[in-house]
């Protein structure tokens, strides 16, 4: 996928998040995925070392993809190597580390009105499901005026704008919540860059 396609969003440079818009067909073309799915479930959230459904902490129905299986997105992973790319050029040091890549099944989430990640948290708390991870993405696909994320110590809203492609690293540094639309559903795909050859092991 050509770099013209992608576009910086501007975020704080120290906020150490990176955005990028991508183009709206291609987040049609996610959220059609997602809609002639028949793998949809509820989404499930690790506490306490267990995988639970709680929709006081998070309230969702979700797509899991595999990377390596899902020819029908392709077109967002390549944009998504693009955003990448222009992030580890922006932080240079988030890419002086062991080899990474999308390990982990990827996340398609449906929010309902009222719905979403309504608790803080973060990406990597140490616990076996999370502990390799790196950095986190997640692409807003549809426009949602009061639906956007919060970044607790980065003192930061993300907008939840159509195309927006943020990448943050995975750590307790960026707590996050979900602002919750009392007004329009939301979609979004989100997943992270974790490291190889641990995961591996």
């Amino acid at each position: 996928m050509n770099n013209k396609f992608v576009n910086e969003y501007i975020l704080p440079y120290e906020s150490l998040i990176g955005g990028y818009t991508i183009p709206e067909n291609i987040c049609d073309e996610v959220v059609n995925f997602y809609k002639n799915s028949n793998d949809k479930k509820p989404g499930e959230q690790y506490v306490d070392g267990d995988i639970t459904v709680n929709k006081d902490f998070k309230e969702s129905t979700e797509v899991n993809v595999s990377i390596h299986q899902t020819s029908e997105l392709k077109n967002y992973f390549n944009i998504l190597g693009v955003c990448l790319d222009r992030y580890l050029k922006k932080y240079y040091y988030s890419n002086e580390v062991e080899s990474f890549s999308i390990v982990e099944n990827v996340n398609i989430q449906y929010y309902p009105k009222n719905g979403g990640f309504k608790k803080w948290h973060f990406e990597n708390a140490g616990n076996p499901k999370s502990i390799f991870r790196h950095l986190v993405f997640m692409t807003y696909l549809n426009d949602v005026n009061d639906g956007g994320t919060e970044f607790l110590y980065q003192g930061l809203k993300t907008p939840a704008k159509k195309g927006l492609t943020v990448i943050w690293p995975a750590t307790w540094t960026h707590t996050h919540k979900g602002e919750i639309s009392k007004t329009k559903e939301k979609y979004i795909i989100t997943g992270w860059y974790s490291f190889e050859r641990h995961n591996n092991e």
